[in-house]
């Protein structure tokens, strides 16, 4: 079992920048692929990006690709969203998930977070 708590989430103006944290306990952190995926109000889930269990490789989304940037300190359990030129289209709760997987498929991750709320006005 991987217990999952996101944190860094708030309001910020368009252009700004966040950074989101992820804690992991439990079992094995290290050896999961760690994800963060959003999902704004009335909206689907959508994939944001993924990082490997020694940090490497990573991958993203297209709407992220180039602003946000994935990390992961396996000494601390956490992984990290750095998300910069943020738009008001970002707004959304961000959660992390943990799983055996890769990619963008939600069916890859096994543990999830209950969120973090992102609010980008204009």
């Amino acid at each position: 079992q991987v217990q999952l708590v996101e944190s860094g989430g708030g309001s910020v103006q368009a252009g700004g920048s966040l950074r989101l944290s992820c804690a992991a306990s439990g079992h094995s952190f290290s050896s999961y692929t760690m994800a963060w995926f959003r999902q704004a109000p009335g909206g689907e889930r959508e994939f944001v990006a993924c990082i490997a269990w020694s940090g490497a490789p990573t991958y993203y989304g297209d709407s992220v690709k180039g602003r946000f940037t994935i990390s992961r300190d396996n000494a601390k359990n956490t992984v990290y969203l750095h998300l910069n030129s943020l738009q008001p289209e970002d707004t959304a709760v961000y959660h992390c998930a943990a799983g055996t997987g890769w990619g963008e498929p939600d069916h890859e991750y096994d543990y999830w977070g209950q969120g973090t709320q992102v609010t980008v006005s204009s």
